[in-house]
């Protein structure tokens, strides 16, 4: 699976838990963009403009996601909306381990990532608890 489409899930659990609501039955449907009032879109932009401010560090990680997003077929992003929410379901342990599970296959291959996830499937958990511990997450 591309780097991207890994750490979209990631980002998204952070900058979208607004759109994770289900729509109301009763409210009209939303125009598209380009009929959006300037309260709207005001509304859509500001948590995205107050991260941006708030971390230049990350300013070009966030920049590389919406471009990545934007490349995405619209299969790859609903696997990345469940995977997203897949993690906001997590325990917080559980979310420690993906995140931790998630560096270290950010820095191998394919093939490497296939024995990883197997080798993660055959481990006990106090096997896990000691690869966490050789590999935190960044």
């Amino acid at each position: 699976m591309n780097i991207r489409l890994c750490l979209l899930p990631l980002l998204l659990a952070v900058a979208a838990p607004a759109f994770s609501q289900p729509s109301q039955p009763s409210q009209p449907s939303l125009p598209e963009w380009d009929q959006l009032t300037p309260a709207q879109r005001e509304t859509l932009i500001a948590p995205m403009r107050d991260r941006w401010n708030a971390s230049p560090e990350h300013r070009q990680r966030m920049y590389e996601h919406a471009r990545g997003w934007q490349q995405m077929s619209p299969e790859q992003r609903s696997q990345a909306r469940r995977g997203m929410h897949r993690f906001q379901n997590m325990s917080p342990q559980q979310q420690r381990e993906a995140r931790a599970l998630f560096a270290k296959m950010r820095t191998l291959d394919k093939a490497q990532r296939q024995e990883l996830r197997e080798q993660w499937h055959r481990m006990t958990p106090e096997q896990r608890r000691q690869w966490l511990e050789a590999n935190p997450a960044d």
